[in-house]
């Protein structure tokens, strides 16, 4: 190995160098250790050297909030599609409750249709008319399909009310609950009559004019009588809720809650009106001769 010329060889040797260096570090040390001597120094060299880390780290600094905005924009957008996926299935699960209702619900009517004696046909409710006043439904089974006045209109449970007027392809019902309805019930504990009436309200009907020691209790279930013709007798109307007495007046305030889903169901049933058997007119005093030829 050629060595280096005697004129660049100038100071000591290398092993010289760090030794020194070596040892002149240990000394700053022990020197900073134990008596803080470099602190101020450090302190300085810090302030000096803040700037330029800055600007050495600037570069990594804005690559970093560079990926961090493209990270906030695609989880944003990721978020934005979740919750609009969110609410489209939480909206067909809605509807696939509602269907599932509804299913579950006319399977019973088709049930309640094939149990009751009287023929039926099922309708579908259109709308509800603006009165606030009156308790009406509107049905989609008219004079086309042979509905008539006077026929009563029930759901799985029981009585809903009576159509009152006829259009060609619609219907009107009057609810039980409308304050100008009335039916006539029993109390199918004991058989006790009565007539009940709505009050205007959803879920309140009312026995009127009853005894205040007529037998009666809460909970009891009021059915239809059959007098009138109109209602075939044994359909579910109400339960009693609460019996008021009051000594000055001769009649108890009853309170009751209709059987059936007054406001709730979408299909009901429309019973046809049961033909009215014919009068006897026979005379026990006379006795029609027989044709002799």
């Amino acid at each position: 190995m050629e060595s280096v010329p005697q004129f660049f060889r100038t100071g000591p040797s290398p092993q010289a160098r760090l030794f020194f260096f070596s040892l002149l570090s240990i000394l700053l040390m022990i020197a900073d250790l134990r008596f803080e001597s470099l602190h101020k120094v450090r302190q300085a060299i810090g302030v000096i050297l803040y700037p330029l880390q800055k600007i050495a780290l600037a570069p990594a600094s804005f690559y970093d909030q560079v990926e961090t905005l493209i990270e906030d924009l695609r989880l944003t957008k990721e978020i934005n599609y979740l919750r609009q996926q969110y609410f489209l299935y939480q909206q067909q699960f809605s509807r696939l409750q509602i269907l599932e209702e509804e299913n579950t619900h006319l399977r019973r009517l088709l049930n309640a249709a094939k149990q009751t004696e009287v023929k039926s046909i099922m309708a579908e409710i259109l709308y509800i008319p603006r009165d606030p006043f009156k308790r009406k439904i509107i049905l989609n089974r008219g004079a086309s399909d042979g509905i008539d006045a006077g026929q009563v209109v029930v759901d799985d449970l029981g009585v809903i009310g009576q159509v009152t007027q006829i259009f060609p392809w619609s219907a009107e019902v009057t609810l039980i609950t409308d304050k100008d309805h009335a039916v006539p019930i029993q109390v199918a504990r004991n058989g006790l009559r009565s007539v009940i009436s709505g009050v205007g309200k959803n879920n309140e009907l009312e026995l009127r004019y009853l005894s205040i020691n007529a037998d009666i209790q809460v909970n009891d279930l009021l059915v239809t009588s059959g007098i009138g013709g109109i209602y075939p007798p044994g359909l579910p109307v109400a339960k009693v809720e609460k019996i008021e007495h009051d000594r000055s007046y001769n009649f108890s305030r009853i309170t009751c809650a209709p059987i059936a889903g007054v406001d709730r169901n979408r299909h009901v049933l429309i019973l046809s009106i049961p033909p009215s058997e014919p009068e006897s007119t026979t005379n026990n005093n006379t006795i029609e001769p027989k044709s002799s030829n």
